[in-house]
């Protein structure tokens, strides 16, 4: 299982958004920019995200996007749901009808990934990337999960 181009572009520029704020509204050119991620794309996801009350923005000069809350409160789920990216890998969306009408023999194998998947984004949040790149693994408090760092923290 693998999360689309439009999940993951979500949570790097909500990651960029949400490292740059302290400045004031940032704009999607400049995230565009910064992740490589097609501006058209981005106004997409913005809008999704915005539907779901993850960012604010603000028009005219000086305009731009912020957080509508607290990146410690902003878990990566939120931003994977928001626009509209499932974390259901089962073939039939759960129903349970993915062989021929009837559960599939590994239906529980994949629900059960499914919620652990769902488990896991739920318990990042966007403040624990912004700092040194580095989350606490969710397996283990003696490992750490390395998170690769944003273009503009590496110049």
């Amino acid at each position: 299982m693998r999360l689309t181009s439009r999940g993951r572009y979500a949570v790097s520029a909500m990651i960029d958004l949400s490292i740059h704020q302290g400045n004031g509204p940032v704009t999607l050119r400049r995230i565009s920019e910064s992740q490589s991620i097609s501006l058209s794309y981005l106004e997409q996801l913005f809008a999704k995200l915005r539907d779901s009350n993850l960012v604010a923005g603000t028009r005219g000069p000086g305009g731009g996007y912020v957080l509508a809350r607290d990146a410690n409160k902003i878990s990566i789920a939120d931003i994977v749901l928001a626009v509209d990216e499932p974390l259901d890998i089962t073939e039939c969306e759960g129903k349970m009808n993915c062989h021929e009408g009837k559960k599939c023999v590994a239906h529980g194998l994949w629900s059960e990934l499914s919620d652990r998947l769902h488990e896991f984004l739920s318990s990042i949040y966007l403040g624990e990337l912004m700092g040194d790149g580095e989350v606490p693994s969710r397996a283990s408090n003696h490992h750490k999960v390395k998170i690769p760092r944003m273009a503009a923290e590496q110049g």
